[in-house]
């Protein structure tokens, strides 16, 4: 399944960078993410709880950081299993400046599904795919305008 997609937001590429590296943000604006831990350099416990059409399921995994950009972006893998099957998702999420104080982020990459989760079918996981994409813009949206406001 393919994962592809760009927003613009309203802050600077330094404030979306120091967003995307807090824990604690990130479990904020994922969609269905319960619990993000840190378990050494770069690399993360991640639970998560998601409904894919008539399918829902607790995930729980690993995910890890490579070829870390500072404010510029990195690469995103997520081992994530379930009773109802595995993802494992490889995805490169790219910061680019937008004027003074916006910043375009782009996130390109591929999942493999196993088990129930892949017998779900494309059209179902995909639309799943994209509402998970916008909650997670719409999550950062919000956590933007909480960040302003304090």
């Amino acid at each position: 399944m393919e994962l592809q997609g760009s927003h613009v937001l309203n802050a600077p590429p330094e404030q979306i960078w120091e967003m995307l590296m807090d824990t604690d943000v990130l479990a904020r604006i994922v969609p269905g993410i319960s619990r993000l831990e840190k378990t050494g350099e770069n690399e993360y416990k991640a639970v998560a709880d998601i409904k894919m059409g008539p399918v829902s399921g607790s995930f729980s995994g690993g995910l890890t950081l490579s070829d870390i950009r500072e404010n510029e972006g990195y690469v995103i893998h997520v081992k994530q299993s379930s009773k109802i099957g595995n993802a494992d998702a490889t995805i490169r999420i790219d910061l680019a400046p937008v004027g003074q104080a916006q910043t375009q982020l782009t996130f390109d990459g591929g999942a493999k599904l196993s088990g129930l989760l892949a017998r779900t079918g494309n059209r179902v996981l995909s639309g799943v795919a994209n509402t998970l994409t916008k909650q997670f813009f719409e999550n950062f949206e919000k956590e933007l305008q909480t960040t302003k406001q304090t």
